[in-house]
């Protein structure tokens, strides 16, 4: 299938955030408009150690989510999983944001301002100027064989900082975790996901890589944000029971980070 090859997507070129201040609204449905206007928020997060090798470590991709009016912004969401064990409480973790060669050093310090580890999600507070924002869609009304588009970093430590788009459809909206077959099938995470109550995601027909984990996925016609692209949820819930998962994408809807952003 044409969607899952390497030689469908749209690579757009690395020209960061921090030198565009617009803010990033909607489009009319051209997905190269789309991409023009959104890929400066779309950044590489990662951690920061001075000495380090390099010094920025790549953990996986996140964009900046307009402030309220549609303004610049320095809040930046991701998944939970893609931040590393125990930074919230730590002083010697240090999470960064790539803003690419517009700036020097090339990287931002960022701080975790505000988590949700049951939808995997994350929000984080970058240092220096507000950066040009997307906006998120108004609720979750989002259908079947709907057309995405995802942007990320597939494999960015290997192959780059360069935005990569992939496009799609939501090809369903399904729960986040099933309930087993049979006790065996149950470890503690699922257990405690079908415990405290279950949610849905968005299934795509699009393929994500490792890196991708953290970016947003886009309503080609409006051009709004309406889920974050998530693995760790599918391993820990959905498909815990296969012993080999089966690489299917699938993003949280946009409302569990509505939720997060308004808790600030």
């Amino acid at each position: 299938m044409s969607l899952r090859m390497l030689g469908a997507t749209a690579l757009a070129a690395a020209g960061f955030g921090a030198a565009a201040q617009t803010p990033v609204a909607g489009t009319s449905g051209d997905l190269r408009a789309l991409v023009a206007r959104s890929k400066g928020a779309v950044l590489p997060v990662g951690t920061y150690s001075p000495t380090d090798s390099p010094r920025f470590g790549f953990r996986g991709s996140g964009f900046v989510v307009a402030a309220d009016g549609g303004t610049a912004s320095r809040l930046l969401a991701t998944n939970f999983h893609v931040l590393p064990d125990g930074v919230a409480d730590s002083s010697s973790i240090r999470m960064a944001v790539w803003v690419g060669a517009t700036e020097s050093p090339p990287w931002r310090l960022a701080r975790v301002v505000a988590t949700d580890r049951f939808r995997d999600l994350a929000l984080l507070e970058v240092e220096g100027a507000p950066l040009a924002g997307l906006s998120l869609a108004a609720d979750d009304n989002v259908q079947e064989g709907q057309a995405i588009a995802l942007m990320g970093f597939p494999v960015g430590s290997v192959l780059g900082y360069s935005v990569v788009t992939h496009r799609g459809i939501v090809s369903s909206i399904t729960a986040a975790a099933l309930p087993a077959a049979n006790a065996r099938q149950l470890d503690p995470r699922a257990l405690s996901r079908l415990r405290d109550g279950n949610f849905k995601l968005l299934q795509l027909d699009a393929t994500a890589y490792p890196g991708n984990s953290g970016g947003p996925v886009f309503d080609v016609e409006s051009g709004l944000v309406v889920g974050v692209l998530s693995s760790g949820l599918v391993k820990a819930g959905r498909e815990s029971a296969l012993s080999s998962p089966t690489g299917i994408t699938y993003a949280v809807p946009v409302a569990p980070l509505r939720a997060l952003v308004g808790q600030r």
